[in-house]
């Protein structure tokens, strides 16, 4: 007699779940970067570093800092 009982509650929040789902996947298409795309920036960026670091003049060795002191002046004796 009776057909199947419908909670309209759950209902409600199922197609809500399935229009933001919609909604995200056209932003992400719309809007997103690609696998490929951003792999690509990685490896180029990758590249950039290490062929600026097989160019440096003074490589950087154990207990040497990367960059000069910003003082500008040496470390040595009391500087009088």
């Amino acid at each position: 007699m009776a057909s199947d009982v419908t909670n309209l509650r759950l209902w409600r929040k199922a197609k809500a779940r399935q229009e933001k789902k919609a909604a995200a996947d056209r932003n992400a298409a719309e809007h997103g970067i690609p696998k490929p795309v951003a792999g690509l920036a990685r490896a180029r960026t990758e590249q950039a570093r290490r062929q600026l670091d097989a160019h440096r003049l003074d490589p950087p060795g154990p207990g040497l800092p990367d960059a000069p002191d910003e003082s500008g002046g040496t470390d040595e004796g009391d500087g009088a």
